[in-house]
């Protein structure tokens, strides 16, 4: 039933004390700017910081005399977080999210898949509870967050991959990124072991209802928090890394309006699945289900994915979005535009 029990493995991220120390003060002072920012610019009640930082008034208090005490708070809010804060802000406001992170860049032009995931991580290693079942996507960002999460030992922690195995075993495959996942906090990890995409609506139904599926899909009706990334549809990583969609269906997608693809549902610019057989053929959890997981979370960014970042914001209504800096300005000034 597609079921693996996960044993912990040394791999290598042990204690580094001044590395979780620095981590921890790092997130202290985003917070405390987050707070700042909240208070003096945004001119919101220490109550109301409270409720969304999720933590106590006298925390926000402490948290306010902090920054003032270290010359953050003058005039405006001078720090290096306080154009980030700005950023996470505009888009928590912008499209109804819990939360943003957005991680800086060190130039414009960058890779920010690595800062993407290095932020990734962290919020992971944070996040993840006991008790807890998450199902999970697959791409190079998610997998790139791996070595950012700090490994620990959870209770009834349980996995669940979201999608079939890709054709080609590479590094960024479903079935390898959930194993990964639940082997970081020793919890069961639960694969759908079919193909990506299968050939007809037909067979789709036969493996899941006469090949020990059933239970796999049945789990996602209950689950806590998804973890989710975005392909862009102008990127060929999206149909050759798993060898089902030819240029031909990418070609096919473009026209009917496909802006990108989530778990390989392929969606426009205002999240609706566009009319193509690959979304009633693909194995994987359907997006209705996705959407009644309390906790959401959304990590991708890169300028190719622009498009596809604004339509998953209809398509899932994720709760937390992770992104990197120039990703998130673009998504602002796009829905400035119209």
């Amino acid at each position: 039933m597609g079921r693996r029990r996960q044993s912990a493995t040394d791999d290598g991220r042990g204690g580094n004390e001044t590395h979780e120390q620095a981590a921890g003060e790092s997130r202290t002072d985003r917070l405390r700017i987050r707070a700042a920012w909240m208070y003096f610019v945004e001119q919101m009640t220490q109550n109301e910081i409270a409720d969304v930082l999720g933590v106590g008034r006298v925390t926000i208090v402490r948290m306010l005399a902090d920054a003032r005490s270290r010359n953050e708070v003058k005039i405006s809010i001078e720090s290096e977080l306080s154009e980030i804060v700005r950023l996470e802000r505009a888009l928590e406001k912008t499209f109804g999210l819990q939360q943003a992170l957005v991680a800086p860049l060190s130039t414009p032009d960058a890779d920010p898949i690595p800062a993407i995931s290095a932020k990734t991580g962290s919020f992971l290693s944070d996040t993840m509870k006991s008790g807890m079942r998450v199902g999970v996507g697959w791409g190079r960002t998610l997998f790139s967050s791996l070595p950012f999460i700090s490994a620990k030992s959870l209770t009834d922690f349980k996995v669940i991959s979201l999608l079939g195995g890709v054709g080609v075993v590479r590094r960024y495959n479903p079935a390898e990124f959930a194993w990964r996942f639940a082997q970081i906090f020793q919890g069961d990890g639960y694969l759908i072991p079919t193909p990506a995409v299968v050939d007809s609506v037909e067979t789709k139904i036969a493996l899941v209802e006469r090949c020990g599926l059933q239970e796999v899909f049945e789990m996602a009706n209950v689950l806590d928090a998804v973890l989710l990334s975005v392909g862009g549809i102008a990127s060929a990583t999206t149909f050759s890394r798993g060898g089902f969609l030819k240029e031909a269906d990418r070609e096919a997608l473009l026209a009917r309006g496909a802006v990108g693809d989530l778990l390989f549902h392929f969606f426009d610019r205002n999240g609706d699945l566009v009319d193509h057989p690959v979304n009633s053929h693909v194995m994987s959890v359907d997006v209705d289900r996705l959407r009644k997981a309390p906790i959401r979370i959304l990590t991708s960014g890169g300028a190719e994915k622009t498009e596809a970042l604004l339509g998953a914001m209809n398509l899932i209504a994720p709760t937390i979005l992770i992104t990197d800096e120039e990703s998130a300005r673009r998504m602002l000034e796009a829905v400035s535009e119209n």
